[in-house]
Order: structure tokens, then C-alpha cells, then sequence
């Protein structure tokens, strides 16, 4: 249930057209649900704007499937992460409308109503094309969040004119998102060039002396460019949520 919904709630009984038990009722309707293997929170989308987002990784098909026919249920929108290729053909034989990206592992259905727009664009650079599955993901979940995005693919640093020559997109973005691997250097020469939030993602991608991922997050955090913020291996999802955050709030 999102905060537009409660509100049309409390202004149908304020018209008298509501009485307060049916609301009340309808404000109450599974805060909380339980199944034999999860406990779904049906108000994350009053409190946070979109549903409880369901991680994929660990659970098995029929798991992710059920968990995504209660959220469903309630109209508002769906999200799943980290799935299968057999989780993503679960979904779509019981969603026939869900969007399937096989490159960021992520399921969308799109709610009855559009998510409220965040003000201005995000853009998602990579450093490399093997990034793109984290780059995707996020991509993925910023447009579920309702934000614009800008995809800049295979601009790292071993060719620093490449993304040099996409600097006007870079300085119009509300928010960047740097991703890479290896050494981890692109999001400090972004975070020199822009005065936009950049929220920088390590990935995995490297060879061994990278310690899968432990070498770019260590040198993200040590970024010599003031306004880099970073979270953790791998989390497309996490950067598109804290960037939909500050488009949102830029919006409010």
C-alpha cells in the first residue's frame, strides 16, 4: 500500500464517503504476512515509496514465486533480484507481463499505478562490458524506482578519452553511478569531472590480485575526489536505491 493510497483513504472519510472502521480496516490489511519461509512487509511500500524488493539468490523458484504472488497482489509493483534462469522462468510462467533481464538477474512488474519521478537523470557508467550485469541491475532498479537513466558502457581508465568525450552527459546528471573492477580507479576521475552525487560500486571483475572486489573497494574508499560515496561488492541494487533516494528527495 503506497502513501497515495492512504491518502485517498483519509480523504474518502473526510467526504464522508468512508466510514473510519472500513478504513481502518483497509489500513491494517496484512502489515505483516507470514509464510512457512518468509515474512513478507506489506507496508515497506507506505514507508518507503516501492514493495519489498525480493532477493532471489538462495531461494528456489517456488519460494521466489509465491513470496512474488502476495506482494503482486497488492498492486504496487515487483521487484526481484539475483534470480536464476529457472526462478526467471517460474516468474514469467506465473507474471506473463513481468520483464525478465537476464543480464542484471532481475524481475519487474510494473505496478497499477507509475511510481512517482525523480527529478533529473542518472547516469550508470561502466569501466568495462563485464560490468554490465551489476551496471544492469541498478539500471533496472532506478527505472522500477521511477527514475530516468543514462547508460554509459566501457569508458574505464585505460582509455581515459573515452570518458572524457561523454562529459556533458556526465556534468547533466542528477546522480552518478560509477561501476568497476580491477583497479578501481573510474569513479575518482568521474568524481574530479562532476558536481553531482557520485555513488561508486567495486565489482568483482579482475584478476587475482583484485581478491574479488576487496582491491577496488579499497581503493574506492581511499578516493582522492571529495563527494565519492561507495557501497558495497556487486550492489547494483544498493547504489540505485540510495540514488533514487536523492532524485526523489530533489523532487519533493
Amino acid at each position: 500500500m503506497k502513501r497515495e493510497h492512504v491518502r485517498d483513504l483519509l480523504q474518502q472519510v473526510a467526504n464522508g464517503a468512508l466510514d473510519v472502521g472500513n478504513a481502518l480496516d483497509a489500513l491494517a490489511f496484512e502489515p505483516a504476512e507470514s509464510l512457512a519461509f518468509a515474512t513478507i512487509d506489506h507496508h515497506r511500500a507506505l514507508r518507503q515509496g516501492f514493495p519489498e524488493v525480493i532477493y532471489g539468490a538462495g531461494k528456489t523458484p517456488e519460494q521466489i514465486c509465491a513470496i512474488a504472488e502476495r506482494i503482486a497482489a497488492h498492486g504496487d509493483g515487483l521487484l526481484v533480484t539475483r534470480i536464476s534462469a529457472e526462478a526467471g522462468e517460474s516468474l514469467r510462467a506465473t507474471f506473463p507481463d513481468i520483464e525478465i533481464n537476464t543480464v542484471a538477474r532481475t524481475a519487474h512488474l510494473a505496478g497499477q499505478q507509475p511510481p512517482p519521478a525523480g527529478s533529473g537523470t542518472v547516469a550508470v557508467i561502466t569501466a568495462g562490458t563485464s560490468d554490465l550485469p551489476v551496471a544492469e541491475e541498478a539500471a533496472v532498479t532506478l527505472t522500477a524506482l521511477g527514475n530516468c537513466v543514462v547508460r554509459i558502457t566501457d569508458v574505464g581508465v585505460a582509455g581515459i578519452h573515452r570518458v572524457l568525450a561523454r562529459r556533458d552527459e556526465l556534468a547533466s546528471a542528477a546522480v552518478v553511478i560509477v561501476i568497476a573492477g580491477m583497479d578501481g580507479a573510474l569513479p575518482s576521475v568521474v568524481g574530479g569531472l562532476v558536481s553531482a552525487p557520485v555513488i561508486a560500486v567495486p565489482t568483482s571483475v579482475g584478476y587475482g590480485a583484485a581478491f574479488q572486489g576487496v582491491a577496488p573497494l579499497l581503493a574506492m574508499l581511499n578516493s582522492c575526489a571529495a563527494g565519492v560515496t561507495v557501497v558495497n561488492i556487486d550492489n547494483g541494487f544498493g547504489a540505485a536505491v540510495a540514488a533514487s533516494r536523492i532524485t526523489h528527495s530533489r523532487a519533493s
